[in-house]
């Protein structure tokens, strides 16, 4: 008995959604060096991107096209608003998703400088990138008393500084002073040479990159010498009364409990002052409490104090550091 072998029935082609953008310029860094940015798209949401001129031409499931034409159509704006698009811009866009419960806060933020949060500093216009880190500039402006809480790469101190460079700029305090703990992070570094500046600088080496983003070196240098801008250790502010100075305390959850009280009550007229933090982080001797900890469970009851939260979702460093944050917390919730 004879067979007949019936050709291979052909798969059924891709349905294409066509995006046209009207400006080539932008449209090249859309797609990014060596398209890279596409193909950053095209591996993360299982779909295919073509370029046809002034148009991309999106191919694959229904669900998968939708998400890569709202993805694009959104850094397009960006580009389009005269503001650059980084990989970290698109990790985040691709790690944020809707939440319906902050719509509220969402209508609040809109209502904040026109719907745009820009801080504006001598060297470079810096953006919140996330829902939380709107909100916690929000606060920084609104509040004399700001607590920022959260993973490292969630932009807490690099936020607050850039706030604080802009109210020096518009003169809206007179000197800007940060701080830290000089804490050893679980290393013994042991007798370190030079005077006391010499000591104390690299523990606060983080302060000095966050500043030297925002001011021109020889200016910064300039403020430092004539005090405007002081970077010291947590110990350094016993006994001062900072009056209209925006202070920014690092690492808090390396400050005592004794500390983290007396640096609460520095604040002087016309002053601004927030507290960063890793909880997670606690560098400490077993058996001290964290002045953090103890700020966040007697200070929460105050209106005027505000508190804002950070999760990996607001990590805006390497993508990894937010799948480690995420495998630690993961561990730590099991645990």
């Amino acid at each position: 008995m004879a067979t007949t072998t019936l050709p291979p029935t052909a798969a059924p082609p891709l349905e294409e959604t066509v995006l046209e953008f009207p400006d080539n310029f932008l449209l090249i860094d859309l797609c990014g060096e060596y398209d890279r940015n596409l193909t950053d798209i095209e591996s993360r949401l299982s779909v295919q991107i073509l370029r046809r001129g002034n148009q991309l031409s999106l191919l694959g499931e229904p669900d998968s096209r939708a998400a890569a034409a709202e993805l694009l159509q959104s850094l397009y704006t960006r580009l389009e608003s005269g503001r650059s698009v980084e990989p970290a811009d698109i990790e985040r866009e691709l790690r944020m998703a809707p939440d319906p419960a902050q719509a509220e806060s969402e209508e609040q933020i809109e209502m904040f400088q026109g719907g745009r949060v820009e801080i504006k500093t001598r060297k470079k216009m810096v953006e919140p990138r996330t829902d939380a880190q709107k909100a916690y500039v929000k606060s920084l402006y609104e509040k004399e008393l700001a607590f920022g809480i959260g993973p490292a790469g969630t932009g807490k101190t690099y936020l607050a500084v850039a706030v604080g460079v802009n109210m020096f700029i518009q003169g809206k305090v007179d000197k800007i002073i940060l701080s830290r703990p000089a804490v050893e992070a679980g290393e013994r570094l042991g007798f370190l040479p030079g005077d006391m500046k010499d000591k104390v600088d690299p523990y606060m080496q983080p302060l000095y990159d966050a500043l030297n983003d925002f001011l021109p070196g020889k200016q910064a240098a300039k403020l430092m010498e004539e005090k405007q801008i002081e970077i010291a250790p947590l110990a350094f502010m016993r006994g001062r009364t900072l009056s209209r100075a925006f202070v920014v305390l690092d690492e808090a959850q390396n400050a005592t409990t004794m500390q983290m009280k007396m640096f609460l009550t520095r604040l002087g007229e016309g002053s601004r002052m927030v507290i960063t933090g890793d909880r997670s982080q606690v560098d400490l001797p077993r058996g001290v409490s964290s002045g953090l900890a103890d700020a966040e469970r007697l200070l929460g009851h105050i209106p005027k104090i505000s508190f804002n939260y950070f999760t990996s979702k607001d990590v805006v460093r390497h993508p990894l550091v937010a799948a480690i944050i995420e495998a630690y917390d993961a561990d730590e919730a099991k645990s």
